[in-house]
């Protein structure tokens, strides 16, 4: 499939990076026990760090404030999918195994403290490309409300948007009918590509290992606006 940033959303986050993974034959379904324990364990070790330390220890949480005041939203409002993990487990709300490809995707989340998300690619149509979202930009989102994304970083397809770093729709939720899938990791400015190269690799390692399938992966910048996967 082919994907792009839109020159608009480079030139108000100029050094945004996209990272994305496609999986083709996985399966999904139940978690294993192993992803289970280290969802939970490291939820509890989070909890503690919050606590000790406070929102502001997790340098990536600030960093995507500053995106989302960037591309024109208020972070307080509408916060970044990961600050409203932190935010959920620093109340001790802790998030409960569902299935593997929404487990894994939690856990990932968690520890390197950015947004991911997770589509099925039998749900997309066509070229995807990233832009920031305006009043007519929005969807039926995973918390079951009606979203308007205006000012969010937000990814489209030929049909509309469907995901962002804030909740995502309804329409491209990966189910344990999922055998193909797409990740989007919304990495921090700061992270460099060779790093950005191992968190991809570390994910897919992982992803794979748990789902089984293949995967290619694909890094989207202000240097490489586009590409194929």
């Amino acid at each position: 499939m082919r994907v792009s940033l839109d020159s608009q959303l480079i030139e108000r986050v100029p050094e945004l990076k996209i990272g994305l993974i496609h999986y083709t034959k996985i399966s999904v379904g139940d978690s294993p026990q192993m992803l289970k324990g280290r969802l939970q364990l490291f939820q509890e070790q989070l909890f503690f760090e919050i606590e000790e330390h406070g929102f502001e220890h997790f340098p990536t949480l600030t960093s995507y404030r500053t995106i989302f005041k960037q591309t024109g939203t208020n972070p307080t409002r509408y916060r970044p999918s990961a600050e409203a993990l932190y935010r959920r487990v620093a109340k001790q709300n802790y998030m409960l195994p569902v299935h593997s490809g929404i487990d894994s995707n939690t856990f990932f989340s968690l520890y390197y403290g950015i947004p991911f998300g997770l589509y099925d690619t039998a749900h997309l149509d066509g070229h995807l490309h990233f832009a920031i979202g305006d009043e007519s930009t929005s969807y039926e989102a995973l918390n079951g409300r009606e979203t308007t994304l205006t000012g969010i970083l937000t990814s489209h397809d030929a049909t509309g948007p469907f995901g962002s770093p804030y909740v995502d729709s309804v329409r491209t939720a990966v189910t344990t009918q999922t055998t193909d899938a797409l990740h989007i990791v919304y990495l921090t400015p700061e992270t460099a590509d060779q790093q950005a190269g191992k968190l991809l690799n570390a994910v897919q390692s992982m992803f794979t290992q748990i789902h089984g399938g293949d995967c290619k992966q694909l890094l989207l910048s202000k240097s490489n606006p586009e590409g194929t996967i």
